[in-house]
């Protein structure tokens, strides 16, 4: 699987992109991100790539020539399965998705800023808008790290154990099960002593039942899905 990324600040990408199960799955070959900065197809001298907004609003707005030509150049070396343009008024980024967008091999993703990018580019470039939450952050470049987490994440490989994310929450429209660790007694706290007791089936039913209740709980609209 391969990960195009526009942004106009490359740098911010570097080290969420870097560690953990998103540097492994880079290393073993299971998953490629490449970071290109916007400005490279700036035709200003100065390597602008945003104006002032029609209308007299408030803010800056990205031009629209630097991102079209950006993802013609792209498109024009490889066939894209989506092109994303993260933004805050746009689909709820879910565990669902995370799952289908892993079966994709070429995803372009966007990265708004500013006040917005030039509308025209949603109308005519985008195939898919995603948020992160209802919320506004100063770039998508954070948006982009948590999809590229939760996408190559599942990819076959990228974990140790490829079982763990089976039980993540949002699969199945649950939340996981409470966890514990050793030592089994601290401070007066217990770990669970179903856990204990080596009983593969009775630690099944209690996680499913704490799992259910846990979404219950803090998350009913999930059970109504």
């Amino acid at each position: 699987m391969r990960f195009d990324i526009l942004t106009v600040v490359p740098d911010l990408l570097d080290s969420p992109l870097n560690h953990s199960i998103l540097k492994r799955a880079r290393e073993n070959g299971i998953a490629e991100i490449h970071v290109h900065d916007i400005r490279n197809w700036s035709t200003d001298r100065h390597r602008k790539v945003d104006d002032y907004p029609f209308g007299g609003d408030a803010g800056m707005v990205m031009q629209l020539q630097p991102v079209y030509d950006a993802i013609a150049t792209l498109r024009s070396q490889r066939d894209y399965d989506e092109i994303i343009y993260t933004s805050p008024d746009g689909e709820r980024f879910t565990q669902k998705m995370a799952n289908t967008l892993s079966l994709k091999k070429n995803i372009l993703v966007l990265c708004g800023h500013y006040k917005g990018i030039d509308h025209r580019v949603r109308e005519h470039l985008v195939t898919r808008e995603i948020s992160i939450g209802d919320y506004v952050l100063t770039g998508g470049e954070l948006a982009a790290c948590v999809l590229c987490d939760a996408v190559i994440r599942l990819l076959p490989g990228a974990m140790g154990d490829e079982t763990s994310a089976l039980t993540d929450s949002f699969q199945d429209n649950l939340l996981a099960p409470p966890v514990y660790t050793r030592p089994a007694e601290f401070n007066g706290w217990r770990v669970p002593e179903v856990l204990l007791s080596g009983n593969p089936a009775l630690i099944d039913e209690w996680q499913e039942q704490q799992a259910y209740e846990r979404t219950r709980r803090l998350r009913p609209e999930l059970l109504q899905e």
